[in-house]
């Protein structure tokens, strides 16, 4: 194996192995690869006052790397690239090798690059010889991106932590002793056998109501009910038993992107756990716990949070 610099010369080896790179690692889509032309015209640039290496064996060449002067002190590699009969040799590493010399004897003191987010094999390549991330490129169609801007922007939550208990002096000491601290929790006096907690805190941060319904039911050993307009426009209540999460419910599961149809299909009530855990009647629990693709397909959050409270005894 040879590592030489290239030459203008090798134009049509560099061609070869620059479209065989592209063909093999496909840009995303919307993002338009350069004319061989303007190509070209980059790597004779590279030649001059970056790296542009190229590896041979008997057979021809084999593999190139392409390094460019990006600014004072740092140069970008653009592209590595080895055929597949030349790869697991070594010969990207001393295509690298030579880019990093030539860098050296320019007073280079960093070097970057880039890589696509699908391509798992590079990544893990340069994650090894040290590249860190620092920048992140993101990218949508235009189309999604204009449908995304006419939303209308999301609304508050609020939201309601119910204890299937009458002992509110153990309540009060469980979220006396709770973390993150609530703000000004107000903890209504038991009624059709629950306690209702609601707080800023809890309103505003999912995962914080959550951790409270779950610390509640774990403490006292009782039946935990988070129930929460989300975004002024979606339901969800999730169910605890004994400190454990039994079932977890969202009115339009695809509400914040889209999601697999098994996390979609387990976002559904469960009618047998809601009524056994409630005392809701279970075809209640059926007819108005259900979830929909859209919010046009139910009732307005507001009135399907009264609802579905109502149905499990809950005070709105």
């Amino acid at each position: 194996m040879n590592i030489r610099p290239a030459t203008e010369a090798d134009e049509a080896a560099l061609r070869e192995l620059l479209e065989e790179f592209a063909a093999e690692i496909p840009e995303p889509p919307g993002f338009v690869l350069d004319s061989w032309d303007e190509a070209w015209g980059a790597l004779r640039e590279n030649m001059a006052n970056g790296a542009l290496f190229i590896a041979e064996d008997d057979q021809g060449a084999i593999g190139l790397a392409v390094a460019k002067a990006e600014r004072a002190g740092r140069w970008h590699i653009e592209a590595v690239h080895v055929r597949p009969r030349a790869r697991r040799q070594g010969v990207a590493t001393a295509l690298l090798r030579a880019c990093a010399q030539d860098a050296r004897a320019a007073g280079v003191t960093y070097v970057s690059l880039e890589v696509l987010s699908t391509n798992q094999v590079a990544r893990t390549v340069w994650q090894r010889l040290g590249f860190q991330e620092v920048e992140l490129l993101l990218a949508q169609p235009l189309d999604a991106f204009e449908s995304r801007l006419a939303e209308v922007p999301l609304g508050p939550s609020r939201a309601a932590t119910h204890i299937q208990t009458d002992d509110s002096v153990s309540v009060e000491r469980a979220i006396a002793q709770f973390v993150p601290r609530l703000e000004a929790p107000n903890v209504r006096a038991a009624a059709n056998g629950w306690i209702r907690i609601s707080d800023p805190v809890t309103d505003a941060d999912r995962n914080a109501q959550g951790r409270l319904a779950r610390e509640l039911s774990e403490r006292l050993g009782a039946v935990a009910v988070a129930l929460a307009i989300e975004a002024e426009s979606v339901v969800r209540f999730r169910l605890y038993e004994r400190g454990r999460m039994v079932d977890e419910y969202l009115s339009v599961p695809t509400f914040y992107g889209e999601i697999s149809k098994g996390d979609e299909l387990a976002l559904a009530a469960n009618p047998t756990l809601v009524a056994r855990l409630t005392g809701a009647d279970r075809e209640q629990v059926r007819r108005i716990a259900r979830t929909a693709p859209t919010l046009a397909e139910l009732p307005p959050a507001g009135e399907l949070y009264d609802q579905i409270a109502r149905l499990m005894g809950l005070e709105p």
